[in-house]
């Protein structure tokens, strides 16, 4: 049976991953940017639900500037927080379920080991906070719905660190990059595909979902320029040598328990992703 998906902030980079996915799968989806949808407005949400009946409501839509919200806080609120809520009450209310994607940042990188769905949160920044109030919001409304974590996202159509170490690696032809923080890169057409493989599986809940093993931002970096084939003079330093408005958490990899007990599968290595996504790149361009 075909279902009606609705995808809201699909002209970021994780938006569009998922609207293609869902299109491919041959469901009807409904796509809509920021502009034409804005999350933050009860009113408008919920008449947009109501007109056109979704099944499936996926919220791509956030406010990711994470060094910007520190001085942007009530924004970062009205987006990562008061919008999900809306559209959690919405789906409520026409029985949709609703994908609503988190990230590693409502952790403090403290713990020195992968941190599971149910480990207590403590963010460390604006941005982080206001991501836990939408998750915290989206469960507490009572709506069918899958809460879905995940980090450092790479892919096309959007600003990403991959695109800026290409970007600095030409121009420059040196790098400084941070080497004491470790998480999880993660591929957008791969964590498209798992969240469409949830929805398909109906077990509601938190999940994990980041492509397999993890990296420090040099590594990732290294890996980056030797894939592109660029030859870049690579110096790392500490998080403290290179200061930035909002705190970052040292170590912010993801269990993915039970992903795979629910999906099937986990995702690939973040290495194999990163070298599908320079691959397609280079078709494109």
């Amino acid at each position: 049976m075909v279902r009606r998906v609705l995808v809201t902030g699909a002209a970021g980079m994780l938006g569009r991953a998922v609207t293609a996915e869902f299109g491919r799968r041959g469901e009807e989806v409904l796509f809509f940017s920021r502009r034409e949808l804005d999350i933050t407005d009860f009113a408008a949400v919920r008449s947009a639900l109501w007109r056109l009946r979704p099944r499936v409501v996926v919220n791509c839509a956030a406010f990711t500037d994470v060094d910007g919200a520190e001085t942007s806080r009530e924004r970062a609120f009205l987006v990562n927080g008061l919008g999900p809520r809306n559209l959690a009450l919405a789906c409520r209310e026409m029985d949709a379920v609703l994908v609503h994607v988190s990230t590693d940042y409502i952790f403090d990188g403290q713990k020195g080991e992968p941190y599971g769905v149910y480990d207590p949160p403590n963010p460390l920044n604006v941005y982080g906070k206001s991501k836990l109030w939408g998750e915290r919001a989206v469960a507490e409304a009572g709506c069918r719905c899958f809460i879905v974590r995940t980090s450092w996202l790479f892919g096309p159509g959007g600003r990403n660190f991959v695109e800026t170490m290409l970007r600095i690696g030409r121009e420059r032809g040196a790098a400084r990059v941070v080497s004491d923080q470790r998480g999880c890169p993660t591929y957008t057409v791969d964590l498209a595909r798992a969240i469409a493989d949830l929805v398909e599986s109906g077990r509601y809940g938190t999940y994990h979902v980041t492509n397999s093993g993890s990296t420090t931002w040099y590594e990732f970096a290294a890996a980056i320029f030797k894939l592109a084939g660029l030859e870049v003079e690579l110096a790392p330093c500490s998080t403290a040598e290179f200061p930035r408005p909002a705190r970052r958490p040292l170590y912010s990899v993801l269990d993915p328990f039970p992903l795979k007990e629910t999906t099937g599968y986990l995702l690939p290595p973040w290495a194999d992703a990163l070298e599908r996504y320079l691959s397609e790149r280079q078709k494109i361009t």
